[in-house]
C-alpha cells in the first residue's frame, strides 16, 4: 500500500456500491467502415422507431388507418410515421466556406440558426411530404427525429397536421432504492486543465474534498459517503495552435502533455479510495465524432494503476446499486440549442428522452460513426439518471413518464467557470450541488429547489 493510500485510510472509512459499465452498446471496435454513408444509420432508426410507434398507435387513435408517404390520399385522415427533415435558411452549408472569399455579403453566424419560415418536411421510404398546420411547431423539432402524425393531405399536397405522437420515455426498470444509508455520486465537467479559465485551487479544493482532505470530521464524515465520481467531458484544453498538422518542437510537447499530467495526479489521488469515471469531450484528445471512445488510458499512467479507474464512452451508461445513470459531454444538447429552442436544457433533455433517442441531430449536423445495421443513439430502456455535463448553468427535476417511470435530470454545469459540482444522493436520487471558491472558507452546499 503506497503511502498515499496509507494516508486516505486513516481519514476516512468509505462505502461501497456495486458497478457495471453498460457501455458495450458504443463500443465501435468491432465495426468495419467500408466507405458507408449515413442513409443506413437513417434506415435503421426509421425501422426500429416505426416498428415501436406502429404497436402504440393503435392505442393511441384506433380508428385511424397508418398509411406511408406515398399511400396518402386528399382529404383522408390517416397516420404517417417517418422522419423528420427541418428546412431551416439559416443552417449552415459547408459551399458557403469556399464562396465567403468572394462574397460581398458578410456571412452571418448566429448564435441559433431558427428563422420564422423554418418548415417539416416528414419522409419514409416512399416518399416525402410538407408538413402544414399550426400544431406542429418547427421550433421544437429538428431533423432526425421520428414521429407519428395525424392528419390529412390538402389539395396543395401538403400533410395538414392535426395531431403529434411522440414515442414517450422507454421502459425502466425498477430502481432498488433499497439503501436506508446516504451514498453520493458526485459530477464533474469542464474542467479544463490548462486553459487560461481554469483554477488550478479550485480543482485542488474538490479533490481535498472528495478525498477527506479538507473540512472538519463531519464534513470528512460525509466525503466518506461518496462512492463513484464522474467526470464528464473537457477535462483538459490543448491550444489549438499546436494542433496544426506540424511537427511540434519539444518545448510545445511538453504543452500539449502538461495539461493530461496534471489531470492523472489529481484523478490518482481521487481513484486511491473512490472509483472514478472520466468520460471525453469535445475538447479533449479523442476521436470527434460521437460514440467518443474511451480516452487513451496511456494517458493515465498514475490512475490507470488502481481498478477503481474507468475510461469511459461518450455516450456513457452504467448501473450503480441498482440505479442506472444514462450521461453525454453536452455535445447532443449544444447541437440542439443551435436548431431548436427550449425554455432551459432541461427542456432539450427531456425532448430526447420522449423521442427515445440522445442524438436526433447525428449526423446532419452533428458529427456520429456510420453505423450500418445500428443506431446506439436509441434509448431502449429508461434511465433512472440523465446528465449532461459542459452546460451554462446547473439545473434539475424529476421528468415522469407516463408508465410510471422517474428520470433526475441533471444539467452539470461547466467547473472552470461556475466552480460547482454536481452531488447525487443514491438513496433517493435527490441532489445538490457544491460551490468551490479561491480559499477553503468559501466551500459551499446549495440544496435542490
Amino acid at each position: 500500500m503506497t503511502a498515499m493510500e496509507i494516508d486516505t485510510e486513516k481519514n476516512i472509512q468509505r462505502k461501497h456500491s456495486t458497478y457495471q459499465s453498460l457501455d458495450k452498446t458504443f463500443d465501435i471496435q468491432n465495426e468495419i467502415y467500408r466507405g458507408q454513408q449515413y442513409s443506413q444509420i437513417y434506415f435503421a432508426r426509421l425501422h426500429t422507431m416505426r416498428t415501436l410507434l406502429y404497436s402504440l398507435v393503435t392505442h393511441w387513435k384506433p380508428h385511424v388507418p397508418v398509411c406511408t408517404v406515398l399511400g396518402l390520399e386528399e382529404g383522408k385522415e390517416c397516420i404517417i410515421v417517418g422522419t423528420l427533415y427541418k428546412h431551416m435558411q439559416l443552417k449552415p452549408c459547408v459551399l458557403d466556406e469556399y464562396s465567403k472569399e468572394r462574397s460581398a455579403v458578410p456571412l452571418v453566424k448566429p448564435h441559433n440558426f431558427m428563422h420564422p419560415d423554418d418548415h417539416l418536411v416528414l419522409e419514409d421510404e416512399s416518399g416525402r411530404v410538407k408538413l402544414g398546420g399550426t400544431v406542429l411547431s418547427p421550433s421544437t423539432y429538428v431533423t432526425g427525429g421520428v414521429i407519428a402524425l395525424h392528419g390529412k393531405e390538402t389539395t396543395a399536397g401538403d400533410f395538414l397536421v392535426l395531431d403529434v405522437f411522440e414515442a414517450g420515455l422507454a421502459p425502466q426498470i425498477v430502481p432498488q432504492l433499497k439503501s436506508r444509508e446516504d451514498k453520493y455520486v458526485v459530477f464533474i465537467s469542464g474542467v479544463s486543465v490548462g486553459s487560461s479559465t481554469s483554477n488550478p485551487l479550485q480543482f485542488q479544493l474538490l479533490v481535498d474534498h472528495i478525498t477527506g482532505h479538507l473540512g472538519d470530521e463531519q464534513e470528512q464524515g460525509i466525503a466518506a459517503e461518496i462512492v463513484h465520481v464522474v467526470f464528464a467531458g473537457n477535462s483538459v484544453e490543448i491550444p489549438l495552435g499546436l494542433l496544426n498538422g506540424q511537427n511540434l518542437a519539444s518545448k510545445d510537447q511538453s504543452r500539449v502533455s502538461e495539461a493530461v499530467q496534471v489531470l492523472d495526479i489529481l484523478l490518482s489521488q481521487i481513484a486511491v479510495g473512490v472509483s472514478v469515471d472520466i468520460m471525453p469531450g469535445s475538447n479533449d484528445p479523442a476521436n470527434f465524432a460521437l460514440p467518443q471512445q474511451p480516452l487513451n488510458r496511456c494517458l493515465f499512467p498514475g490512475s490507470r494503476t488502481f481498478n477503481t479507474f474507468n475510461s469511459c464512452t461518450n455516450p456513457h451508461c452504467f448501473e450503480l446499486d441498482g440505479v442506472r445513470f444514462l450521461g453525454t459531454s453536452g455535445q447532443n444538447i449544444d447541437d440542439l440549442k443551435k436548431y431548436s429552442e427550449a425554455r432551459d436544457e432541461l427542456e432539450f433533455m427531456e425532448r430526447t428522452l420522449k423521442w427515445r433517442h440522445l442524438a436526433p441531430t447525428a449526423p446532419n449536423t452533428l458529427g456520429c460513426y456510420p453505423f450500418t445495421d445500428r443506431d446506439p443513439f436509441l434509448i431502449e430502456s429508461c434511465p433512472h439518471v440523465y446528465f449532461v455535463g459542459n452546460q451554462d448553468k446547473y439545473g434539475t427535476r424529476i421528468l415522469e413518464g407516463s408508465e410510471g417511470q422517474m428520470v433526475r435530470l441533471i444539467s452539470i454545469p461547466k467547473f472552470c467557470n461556475t466552480g460547482l459540482a454536481v452531488v447525487l444522493n443514491l438513496r433517493n436520487l435527490e441532489c445538490h450541488t457544491l460551490s468551490f471558491g479561491a480559499q477553503p472558507s468559501t466551500l459551499k452546499t446549495f440544496n435542490d429547489a
